[in-house]
This record gives C-alpha cells, structure tokens and sequence, in this order.
C-alpha cells in the first residue's frame, strides 16, 4: 500500500514535513520553463488498442512483495463501472469503493489478481492509489496588504474558498455561520484504514460531514484533525485573508492506525481516490468559489508533471475547476528542494511557498522555478477545534493565504476570468530572487494590497542562498566500525526519552479565539551535515538513541524519504525506526540488499547530500516484477558507489 506523507507536508500538513497537508518538510531540481495558467481541455476517453499488453497497464512495483495492494482501476468508459466492478468481484478481487459515474474504482487485490483484471479491455490502467499527507503548518496580513483590503470594505464578502483537508470545527467562532457546504470523501480498509466522515461511510454530503471534532479524529485525546480548521481560518477565519468569504469544508483525508506505516500509533492520509471525488464535488457546486485549497502533498517533482500518470489525472481535474473560474491553490511543500510536491507540480494549479514575516523564503520551504508565488508561513495564529487558536509553521500555512487572496481579487472583480486575476497576483507581488538549480530565479511574494490598489511593485529582495549544500567530491572517511559494533536486530526501538527536536510541532493552544502569543513550530526538512554513512553506521544512529542524532530528527529523515522514493515505504515499510533499523541490516536475499544499500543512500539525502539519479535507476530495478539477480547485484553495485 502505497502511504506518502502531501504532511499535515504526518500530519505534516503544511506544518512540517509528512506526505498530507503540506507543513514545512528532496531530488534536486532543474529550472523548469515558467508556468502558465491557460487550462487545458481533457482528451477524450479512447477505447485501448485490443493488442495493449496488460502487463503494460499495471503500474510497476504494485504488489511485487506478495500480499493485496489498495489500486485504482482507470476505465475507458464511466459507463462501463458496474460491469467491470461486477467481474472483479467475480474473480476474487476486492472492490472498496465504486463512484457513480466517475471512470475510475478502487479495488485490492494481488498482484496476480491485478494482472488478471487488467486483461479486460475495459480498463486502461492500474495503479496504486496513492495518498497524500497534510502539508506542516498578525503580522501576516499587514505583510501582503490585506488589512488595507479590509480597510477599504472588501472582506471577500460574496465569495467562497472550498478547504479540502481534515475537516473543519463547525462551531468554531472564527466562521460565524459562513460554512456553507461540507462534504467528506474519506477511504477505509479492514486493516487498520478508517474513515473520518461522521457517518463512519467513505461518503457524506449531508449535515456536518466535515466535522472534525468527532470522535474518529482523536487519538489519546489529541485531536488529528485539527490541520483544516487552521487553513480554513487563514482562508476566511475571522483573523484570517477574507474574513467575509464563505467556506466550503471537504474531509478528504483517512485515519491510519498503524505506527509502522505513520511512526506514531494514528495519523491521517488522504488517497488520491478521494481527492479526485472531492475536486468533482466542488466542481459541480452552485456556489460563487474562487478557489480551492490543497495544503497537501505527495511525490517530489523538479519538473512539470503534467505528463506523468498522477500529473495527468489531476491536471483534468484542475483545468475543470479553472474553467469554471476556480483556481487550485496547492502548497508547495516543506522538503527545503529545489522543486514542489504533487499535485503542486501541476502547470495550471497556483504552487505556494512560504516565507517569513521578515520577508525572508522559510528554511523550510521548497523553492524554484515552479513555485509561483510566497505567501507568509512561519509562526502563523489561526483556528483549531475547541474554539481555541495555535500558532502553525509550513507552506500549508502559505497556501490558504493566496486561497483567501484570490477570494477578495474575485469579490472586487466577479467577472474578470481567474487566470487573469492569478496573473496580476504574480505581477504585483513582491519579487524574491535567488539561485536556484544552478540559475537566478525570482518569484514573487504575494502582495494582495498592491494587486487591488493598483501600487508599484516592491522594491526586489535578493534571498542568501537556502538550498542544501552539495556534497564534495572527497570521500568521507569510513567509520570505524569495529570500535563501535552494530547492535544485533531486537524488537521495535523503544521511544527515547531525550527531546525529540523534529518533527514535532510546538503549538500553544489558548481557551478563547483572542489572540495570544504562541511558541514557533518546529518544521521537519533536510539536515545539512551532508555527511555520508554506511549502512552499518546509520544502524548504530537507529538503534535504541545509540547514536548523536536524535530519534525525531530520524524520524522526520525517514518521512521525507517515503516522499522521495517509490520504494520506501510503498513497497518496503521502513516509517518507524525498528523496521528501518531491520531494513539496513537484511542483506540474505538480492532485494534485501538492495533495499539496504537504497535505505542507506536515502538517509544519506536526508541527511543533506545531494544527486538522487542514481537512487531512481536502482529503484526501478527493485519494483520490476522478477529482476534477475545480476540486475539487483548490479542495482547494489550502482547504488553503494554513492555512500563512499
């Protein structure tokens, strides 16, 4: 099963770093051409050759390893649903969700099962449904202008902004009566994958089915789902962008109770399948929306993705909402790289980064040439449950202020075409420049003030540089591991008791909705030691804190690297320090290996060195169905060259 903390960037969520809402949280991108937002129509459904191979339609790695696999079942024709889920079911395959009248279902199954099932000629292609996880989350307003918005009597008044997170608190005082749908689209599975739509369903239009103050949403009396409210109330809260816009609130995200998988004993994920439900039902709402807000994020792009399987199938659903004059806001991500997380990467969607409150790009945040504006997300107060406040740092925290940007340009202006009104975001904004990918880049900071009153654009400010340091061409000395010998496997690592400095988020939490001050977050991102170890060494740090770097830095090390690699922890479980620690330490069969050396490497990345090409061939090897054991010896070979 495919788990990829876009973080609540777990909840990373734009606080930091986890593959759900998009807090602060690495491949190395290259400059990519500018984006533009002129939206492109979706190709019409065809029939597949009848000669296809269906070996071809099955996404590479899916179920390799034994065992079901979650996957969406992409069909040629909506219509033919209830046929194929029909003969699915027929030959033993499980069908977990069946959307009426969307060209696609989800199934579980085997990866023998699945070959099977890609033989009908009615489905074009399976793949793993893919989650995404909440991106890590005043001075803030005055900084883009918007309390001399508000001065002037524009309050986003007639607008809405439609949250698709992790649900909302309905009662909370920052939304005044201003919620005006809410929906949830939220996956289960038997094992350990529970829904968070109040109705216990994988669905809810009715009531308050994006309520987040529910009991799925708590765990040991810490409420999981708290990330949403905060965007909402950057959004169109009382203190936040557009304190009159209206909110829809979409649940779109999934309890998962399995502390290998989230590295704590309950996090929450959303799958791409909801998602995709979620985008449809905004679109087919007959209210004013100016925007959609994904603080979210999954697999790291340096470029483009449009054309990638995941980047196609949003970007239909993005350019649907555009046409209707909606803009996807999406958060960029918390990884410190020179490039976004999907569905970021997408051309049409408005890609968010953050800075501070001193017009300073966030340490955390990713940067680039696909990033299309900064907006402030360091430190920011907003709504969570219970009518309190807490204090939020990521670039899930920067995208709902363009959101609610976007809902004022819409209010002033109802008429001009939502493309037109990004662009003038982007032309009046503040410009940073920096380098990046070897080449001067500049992308601006929103100023929503100087968009809607027609002001000169800031002065430039050049940014120092805030990319990870390339590794030198020296090799590291070895370490000396007979000094120091590796621990032998033992049962799951125990918590240490030593402060945890990452990923945990700090959050004051207050009794009333005034304002108070609150401690900063913690964003988890790189490291930039930029120092490579064996795998022997990286078992010493993993096991039982008998190493110098602290458990939580690991365990934000090993999040960012189930954002970067296809193998881990999709194919391999490598979320909790215990089965990390036993990955480096298998070496009995070729894939064993490899994926030690592949885990070796990674950590490596995370720990601050730069080049993943390498990484990315060998893993291909690893996810093809039966590679020949001179393939994986030579994949091991390839891969243990760039730890030395």
């Amino acid at each position: 099963m495919r788990f990829r903390p876009l973080i609540v960037s777990s909840i990373a969520l734009a606080l930091l770093p986890l593959s759900g809402p998009a807090y602060a949280d690495d491949p190395t991108p290259t400059p990519a051409p500018a984006v533009t937002q002129t939206p492109t129509p979706a190709a019409p459904t065809e029939q597949p050759p009848a000669s296809i191979d269906p070996k071809e339609k099955v996404e590479d790695g899916l179920g390799v390893d034994g065992g079901t696999e979650r996957a969406v079942v992409e069909l040629t024709d909506p219509a033919q649903n209830a046929l194929v889920a029909t003969k699915a079911a027929a030959d033993s395959v499980d069908v977990l969700l069946q959307p009426q009248s969307q060209s696609f279902m989800v199934v579980e199954g085997t990866a023998e099962e699945l070959a099977k099932l890609a033989e009908d000629p009615r489905i074009s292609s399976i793949h793993r449904d893919r989650t995404y996880t909440p991106a890590d989350v005043t001075p803030n307003l005055a900084l883009i202008g918007a309390d001399k918005v508000h001065a002037g009597g524009n309050t986003g008044a007639g607008q809405a902004v439609a949250i698709l997170d992790t649900g909302i608190d309905p009662d909370h005082p920052w939304f005044q009566g201003r919620i005006v749908a809410q929906a949830c689209f939220s996956a289960k599975e038997e094992a350990g994958v529970e829904s968070l739509c109040p109705n216990g369903a994988t669905e809810q239009t009715d009531g308050n089915a994006a309520d987040a103050t529910t009991a799925q949403c708590l765990a040991d009396g810490v409420n999981l789902c708290d990330h949403g409210s905060h965007v909402a109330g950057i959004a169109a809260g009382t203190g936040g962008v557009a304190p009159g816009a209206n909110i829809v609130a979409v649940q779109v995200f999934s309890r998962i109770n399995d502390e290998e998988i989230c590295g704590d004993p309950s996090c929450v994920v959303a799958y791409e399948s909801s998602l995709r439900q979620a985008m449809d039902y905004v679109a087919n709402l007959n209210q004013p929306i100016a925007a959609v807000n994904l603080s979210l994020g999954g697999y790291l792009y340096d470029t483009n993705c449009d054309g990638t399987e995941e980047g196609t199938i949003f970007k239909q659903k993005i350019d649907a909402l555009l046409a209707k004059n909606i803009a996807t806001v999406v958060a960029a991500g918390n990884e410190s790289v020179e490039g976004v997380s999907h569905p970021a990467c997408v051309s049409t969607a408005v890609s968010v980064g953050a800075n501070d409150n001193d017009d300073r790009i966030a340490d955390f945040s990713n940067v680039g040439s696909l990033v299309d504006l900064f907006a402030p997300g360091v430190d920011i107060e907003s709504s969570v449950p219970d009518n309190a406040t807490a204090v939020y740092s990521g670039t899930s925290m920067a995208t709902p202020h363009v959101a609610g940007a976007l809902a004022l340009m819409k209010a002033a202006s109802p008429q001009t075409p939502m493309t037109e009104l990004i662009d003038k975001l982007k032309t009046t904004g503040r410009p940073y420049t920096y380098e990046a990918n070897g080449a001067q880049v500049t992308t601006p900071r929103l100023d929503v003030g100087a968009a809607l009153a027609g002001a000169a654009t800031q002065p430039t400010i050049t940014q120092s540089p805030i990319t990870q340091p390339a590794p030198t061409d020296d090799a590291s000395p070895e370490p000396d591991d007979s000094a120091n010998p590796a621990p032998e496997p033992e049962p799951e690592p125990e918590p240490s008791t030593s402060p945890v400095p990452l990923p945990t988020v700090t959050v004051t939490v207050t009794t009333t909705v005034t304002p108070t001050p609150a401690a900063a977050s913690t964003v988890c991102t790189r490291g930039t030691a930029a120092k490579k170890l064996t795998a022997k060494k990286w078992a010493v740090e993993i096991h039982r804190s008998s190493g110098t770097i602290p458990d939580g830095t690991l365990t934000c090390y090993l999040k960012l690297i189930s954002k970067s690699s296809k193998v881990f922890s999709e194919l391999t479980k490598s979320s909790s320090l215990g089965k990390a620690y036993r990955v480096l330490k298998n070496t009995k069969t070729g894939k064993a290996k490899l994926d030690s050396a592949l885990l070796t490497a990674w950590l490596n990345w995370a720990h601050g060195t730069n080049g993943t090409s390498t990484l990315t061939t060998a893993e291909k090897v690893r996810l093809s169905s039966k590679p020949s054991a001179a393939a994986l010896k030579k994949a091991v070979t390839n891969v243990l060259k760039t730890v030395k």
